[in-house]
């Protein structure tokens, strides 16, 4: 049974065929003959004639196209059984074909639409039964013909409110599939800027301070070996420690989870604030550091936004104006921290632009924590970086 629906509904025109055939027999088959015993109301249908079976002909050949062109197979159907009330009084199963076409309507327009149709179409019948066929109203005869009308309009409504139903939850199904892809997109282009911030973070300073002590090697070279001897020690030193937090990055990316699990690991905060700054007194920075307030545990996401944005910070003095003298304020206040770098030099450039990587990187990860940022150069010459990032329930998560 369940192949021979799904056979049917994907050939519209054979079921219909075979439709428009069954009730074009039921026309011919109509039962006549006089009235059964106390049937007072029952009206006799007549023998059939050649007119009766050339309108059953053409009207319910009209149901094969009733998907197509529901609206005009209506019109034909309606116009059969008012022939038919002509002919024989309305006494024919043609009323039938009006019935089914008004369903197919009501299953394809708005039920304001449905209604009105099926009202007119059970309006007009009438009509033509009682003047032409001279049938009273308010009697079964006359209101057979209304209830099937009625019938078929409220099928038809129905099934185009299911229609709509089953079409409104798909469509909810597809949006919510699109949405959890898009979220799923959104959560990988979070990660990547996350692992693009971390790896910036962690090979920029330790590249910039290679950099340097290269370029002091390579001066002291020839005249002072011991000095240059030491700055090829930092070097050494500095690219150790940025394999070492590269491998400790990477193998964060290799280990299957969250970005929430990757924040739980160990990472680098302010208590690392002497090592960072002894790094870049090596490499021959001029670096004052100063701690207000009471120095507390953090949340891991503030500590490592602070600690990298001092890092940063320092590794753009560094590499722009290696000449100048660099202050580190760090500020412990009762709901949040208050991270200051500043500079008394210019860059080689003319002043910072603020169009590279790393302030775009800081302002990030100040964002990424609900703080603020700004950046930019200061009266008198210098560049200054100003994070405050909150210490709240929020950005404990």
């Amino acid at each position: 049974m369940t192949w021979l629906r799904r056979e049917l509904l994907s050939r519209p025109y054979v079921a219909d065929t075979i439709l428009a055939v069954c009730v074009y027999a039921m026309t011919l088959l109509s039962p006549g003959g006089p009235p059964p015993p106390g049937a007072e109301w029952y009206s006799e249908l007549r023998s059939l004639t050649a007119y009766d079976i050339a309108l059953a002909s053409v009207f319910c050949g009209a149901l094969v196209f009733r998907r197509r062109w529901p609206r005009a197979v209506l019109v034909v159907t309606v116009i059969g059984s008012i022939a038919s009330a002509v002919i024989d009084g309305g006494r024919s199963a043609l009323n039938l074909g009006s019935a089914i076409a008004v369903y197919t309507v009501a299953s394809r327009v708005p039920r304001r639409h449905a209604w009105a149709y099926g009202g007119l179409a059970a309006l007009v019948i009438t009509a033509a039964r009682v003047v032409f066929g001279g049938s009273a109203l308010l009697t079964p005869e006359m209101l057979a013909p209304i209830a099937s009308i009625g019938m078929a309009t409220a099928v038809g409504d129905s099934l185009r409110s299911r229609r709509a139903y089953v079409a409104a939850i798909e469509e909810r199904a597809r949006r919510a599939e699109e949405t959890r892809e898009e979220e799923a997109e959104r959560r990988v282009m979070e990660e990547r800027l996350h692992i693009a911030r971390e790896l910036h973070d962690v090979l920029a300073h330790h590249i910039a301070l290679i950099n340097v002590q290269a370029q002091v090697a390579a001066h002291l070279l020839a005249s002072e070996p011991e000095q240059a001897r030491t700055a090829l020690g930092h070097v050494r030193e500095a690219g150790r420690e940025a394999l070492d937090e590269l491998r400790t990055t990477v193998g964060l990316l290799r280990r299957p989870g969250s970005r929430d699990e990757l924040l739980t690991e160990p990472a680098p905060g302010l208590d690392r604030l002497p090592e960072l700054v002894d790094s870049f007194t090596a490499a021959g920075l001029e670096l004052g550091w100063l701690i207000y307030g009471d120095p507390r545990p953090l949340p891991a996401p503030v500590d490592l936004a602070a600690f990298r944005i001092v890092q940063e910070a320092l590794t753009n003095v560094s590499k722009h104006a290696p000449r100048a003298t660099a202050t580190v304020r760090i500020d412990y206040a009762a709901d949040e921290v208050i991270v200051d770098v500043a500079d008394d030099g210019r860059s080689y450039a003319g002043g910072a632009s603020g169009t590279g990587h790393g302030l775009i990187g800081m302002r990030e990860r100040a964002l990424s924590v609900d703080g603020a940022f700004v950046a930019g150069p200061v009266d008198g010459g210098g560049f200054r970086v100003h994070a405050v990032l909150p210490v709240s329930r929020k950005s404990r998560r």
